[in-house]
């Protein structure tokens, strides 16, 4: 099951994290996939105001990841950016932060690849003139049910329609 959307600006990438994050229910492993500049982290920041986080969200590309302490939810916001090798995800353990109870967001989740368990949802995110183009697929039943609920919230209808995008 797929779906697409065009995210005109910054302000509709946040938005559309923070309906993303509700969907997801805090638990999860959403991989973010798309090249430098493409809003990984921006979608991030609106996931987290999904759960109540009002402050800064940057990047975890030299600590690898950044846990989120929320008021019902653990979110681990994960860069491998600068992995060196996947096995490096055991020594920060890795196993433990990936528990089936946190929401797992991962940027650049192919360079854990053979490590990383699969995912409930990838988004890929892609430059589109001023805008982003966001493709979800999901890779579980929980991804299915995300998309379900995303396809049927009324708040997210301008962003996508049969002819710009679609739910198959």
């Amino acid at each position: 099951m797929t779906m697409q959307l065009r995210l005109d600006d910054e302000d509709r990438q946040v938005a559309f994290g923070e309906s993303l994050g509700q969907a997801l229910g805090g638990h999860g492993r959403l991989y973010l996939e798309g090249e430098l500049g493409a809003g990984k982290t921006t979608l991030t920041r609106g996931i987290l105001r999904a759960y109540g986080h009002r402050g800064a969200v940057k990047s975890p590309t030299y600590t690898l990841v950044e846990p989120y302490e929320l008021e019902a939810v653990r979110v681990h916001h994960f860069d491998l950016y600068r992995l060196g090798d996947p096995e490096e995800l055991e020594f920060i353990g890795g196993r433990d932060l990936l528990a089936d109870d946190a929401l797992c967001v991962i940027e650049w989740p192919a360079r854990g690849e053979g490590w990383l368990p699969s995912p409930d949802l990838v988004v890929q995110l892609a430059l589109d003139g001023d805008g982003r183009r966001a493709t979800l697929t999901a890779g579980s039943d929980h991804g299915r049910r995300v998309i379900e609920r995303l396809a049927d919230e009324s708040s997210l209808a301008g962003e996508w329609s049969r002819e710009d995008g679609r739910v198959s």
